[in-house]
């Protein structure tokens, strides 16, 4: 069921809480027209939360979670993560948290089609300073269900396996948060039934916070809980 959140002005996040978002805003401009995206948008995800965000096209899912990955700075309001204000930080730490604390899934899968899926798997680890797999990977690569697949390049691979591959790619650095664009948006039922179970297993087994943007109500349904937008707010049910 979706649910609005309330706010509570003056608070701290509370040790388990690891994203709170209050007064959100984001305006582009287009010319001379100024766009809002988001309008005052507020959060609370606790750590180790499975939440589904849903809404049409134009609703601002995917600006509220590119702020939350760090990329463009909020026009206004407060974005916290892990008790961090994003809005204090530089560009160049917005980047280190970037790599170090949030992982993106994309519906795209985003793979390099000249590498091996070890290796685009590797990319994110250089890209992060890191060279060795954290201890749990390989538990989490067999949940995944590539363990063997992992010398194949990307046109050997399924959707579904390429995909599972994205996934490994962005769990590699540990990240605090696993931010999932439309995971399935590129894959048949089947598919797309095998990642959404590999997400609630990955959120269940290893405490994985995820936040995930669908516009299926049947794929949010594998969240613990489910957030509605619309015209760039947070909506009741």
């Amino acid at each position: 069921m979706s649910e609005a959140v309330s706010h509570t002005d003056g608070a701290r996040s509370s040790p388990e809480q690891i994203i709170r978002v209050r007064g959100l805003q984001k305006i582009y401009r287009v010319g001379d027209v100024e766009v809002p995206a988001l309008r005052g948008v507020d959060l609370d995800v606790e750590r180790g939360e499975f939440l589904a965000i849903i809404g049409p096209s134009g609703s601002g899912k995917s600006t509220l979670f590119h702020i939350l990955g760090g990329l463009p700075p909020p026009t206004a309001g407060e974005v916290l993560i892990e008790g961090v204000d994003l809005r204090k930080l530089t560009e160049s730490e917005r980047t280190e948290m970037r790599q170090k604390k949030v992982g993106f899934v994309f519906q795209k899968y985003n793979l390099l089609p000249t590498l091996t899926a070890k290796d685009n798997i590797a990319i994110a680890q250089a890209l992060s300073d890191t060279y060795s797999p954290p201890a749990n990977f390989d538990e989490i690569l067999q949940l995944l269900g590539i363990k063997q697949r992992l010398n194949h390049r990307p046109r050997a691979l399924s959707g579904g396996e390429q995909q599972r591959v994205a996934i490994a790619r962005a769990l590699v650095n540990q990240p605090a948060i696993l931010l999932a664009d439309e995971p399935t948006g590129n894959l048949d039922t089947a598919n797309s039934n095998a990642v959404l179970e590999i997400l609630r297993d990955l959120n269940k087994r290893q405490n994985q916070t995820i936040l995930m943007i669908t516009h299926n109500p049947e794929a949010a349904a594998f969240a613990d809980r489910t957030v509605a937008m619309r015209d760039g707010r947070i909506v009741a049910a």
